[in-house]
C-alpha cells in the first residue's frame, strides 16, 4: 500500500520561502505521477504541481515561484515555494496516480493523498 507523508508547512511572512517534502512509503517514487495541490480556507481545492519522469508541469497561478521536483534515493518529492504571500495560505496535499504515465493537473484522477501539511503566510 501506498503512503504520502507530508512536511515542512509552517508560518511564514510574505516574501518568505518554504520547502514541503512528502514522503512516499510502498513504491517507488520514480513509478507513478505525483502532484501537489493545495486548499486555502473557504476555497476548493486547486492542483499546483505535477511529475512523472523528467516531466513537470504547473499551474498558471504558480507564475514561477513554487518549483516540484523528485529524489529517487530518498523516496521524497518536494515543492519549493517561493516569494509566498497571504493568498498561498492553505492546507498543502501531495499526491500519487497510479492511471496516468504523464503530468496531470487533474485531481480525480488521484488515488492516493496525504494528510496535508498547513502553510500560513502572514505578517
Amino acid at each position: 500500500q501506498l503512503q504520502l507523508v507530508e512536511s515542512g508547512g509552517g508560518l511564514v511572512q510574505p516574501g518568505g520561502s518554504l520547502r514541503l517534502s512528502c514522503v512516499v512509503s510502498g513504491f517507488r517514487v520514480d513509478y507513478y505521477t505525483y502532484g501537489w495541490f493545495r486548499q486555502g480556507p473557504g476555497k476548493e481545492r486547486e492542483a499546483i504541481s505535477s511529475i512523472r519522469g523528467g516531466t513537470t508541469v504547473y499551474a498558471d497561478f504558480v507564475k514561477g515561484r513554487f518549483t516540484m521536483s523528485r529524489d529517487n534515493a530518498n523516496n521524497t518529492v518536494y515543492l519549493q515555494l517561493n516569494s509566498l504571500n497571504p493568498e498561498d495560505t492553505g492546507v498543502y496535499y501531495c499526491a500519487a496516480n497510479s492511471r496516468s504515465t504523464w503530468p496531470t493537473l487533474w485531481a480525480p484522477q488521484y488515488d492516493y493523498w496525504g494528510q496535508g501539511t498547513q502553510v500560513t503566510v502572514s505578517s
